[in-house]
């Protein structure tokens, strides 16, 4: 199975660090974003990794080279004249993915203990388009989902925007993990092109394709978005 790293963010969040670096290359306990996410997925296996790069994108290449992808075989998607944010990303990789097979995506800046051999396997029980870690944690934004699952919407707390695709008699809120799975079928159902987010694309899909959370709360979760994040990183993830 491959997987891809979003990894071609500005990091507008995470400054002064992205004046001259990106994103990606922000040390945790003196690894790199992403160096940890690469190491997570290989402890499941996946050692063939997409890389999308935007921001100082040089300087993601020559980490990746001068560290031989830190054992793993990584494939650089190159978003350097625009930055197509994460279904932007995931469509113009699509012909480094192998054709008919699932495959895994996260975000470089989350960093998780989620088990991706239970997701997968969720996966392949339920066998939904798409799959991918919820928890119960504090956010502005979360997506909605029915007593089984299934995604319905999503809501901004903050804002009170509100986007309902499917109807249930309770929709449970559950924060998103960034790491998912997804049947390669998915290229052949996205409705955009050009610039646009994964979420826009699960809020229309939902409509008639299974989407479903697993909720994996209680596991180590951490958005490393702004510069304070990353003491609360570097004690979650000592190693």
């Amino acid at each position: 199975m491959k997987a891809m790293i979003f990894s071609a963010g500005l990091g507008t969040r995470f400054k002064p660090w992205t004046d001259s670096h990106p994103k990606a290359l922000a040390l945790v306990n003196g690894k790199s974003l992403l160096q940890r996410n690469v190491e997570y997925l290989q402890q499941y296996g996946i050692k063939d990794v997409i890389v999308n790069i935007h921001h100082f994108a040089d300087q993601v290449i020559d980490a990746i080279k001068k560290n031989k992808g830190w054992g793993s075989n990584i494939i650089i998607s190159d978003e350097t004249d625009i930055v197509l944010e994460t279904g932007g990303g995931l469509l113009k990789a699509k012909d480094l993915f192998t054709p008919g097979e699932k495959f895994i995506t996260c975000n470089v800046d989350i960093l998780t203990n989620l088990d991706i051999n239970k997701l997968v396997a969720f996966h392949e029980l339920h066998k939904p388009l798409i799959s991918f870690g919820i928890t119960s944690r504090k956010t502005s934004r979360y997506f909605l989902f029915d007593e089984n699952n299934r995604l319905c919407g999503w809501r901004n707390t903050k804002t009170a925007e509100e986007k309902i695709v499917l109807s249930a008699d309770v929709l449970i809120q559950k924060a998103y993990s960034c790491v998912v799975v997804f049947e390669y079928d998915i290229f052949k159902l996205m409705p955009f092109t050009g610039k646009f987010s994964l979420t826009d694309v699960y809020l229309i899909l939902a409509k008639e394709h299974p989407i479903l959370g697993y909720d994996h709360s209680g596991d180590k979760l951490v958005d490393v978005g702004k510069t304070d994040s990353v003491a609360t990183a570097e004690s979650l993830f000592p190693g």
